[in-house]
Formats: structure tokens, sequence, C-alpha cells
């Protein structure tokens, strides 16, 4: 290997949305995530809508207006 040409790999703090810290080890001064396994449905069990920038509301406008299908064509 090359010396001086490897960042620096270090032990930082993971800092979720929820407020859940982790520390690992990155080249990076901080980490900012939004879900954790504190918080993430897959892990929780839990159905929770992580909504971002009105995503869910606009996909729910658009499909509760969408006419309901007829049935089976032949």
């Amino acid at each position: 290997m090359k010396p001086g040409i490897h960042p620096k790999y270090q032990e930082v703090t993971a800092t979720c949305a929820c407020g859940n810290e982790i520390v690992t080890g990155s080249v990076l001064d901080s980490i900012k995530i939004e879900a954790c396994s504190a918080c993430h449905p897959f892990y929780t069990g839990k159905q929770k809508l992580m909504d971002t920038a009105g995503r869910v509301e606009r996909f729910q406008r658009k499909y509760a207006q969408a006419p309901k299908p007829l049935g089976k064509k032949k």
C-alpha cells in the first residue's frame, strides 16, 4: 500500500432522527441517519409511515380519486 493516500479510519457516532446514537467506525467525522434498528418498522414490528416531502399524502390523494375497476374482461 502507498503511504499517505488512505483516509483516516476513526470511531464516530451515528445519530438517528429518533435520537438513538450508535458508535461505529467510519472515515467521516459524523453520520446522521433517518432510521435505525430502534425505530425502523421492520425491526420494531410497528407500521409507521416515514413521509418525506408529502409523498404518502400525494399517493393517497392520487389513488383515492382513481376510478374503480369494473370487473374482468373476457
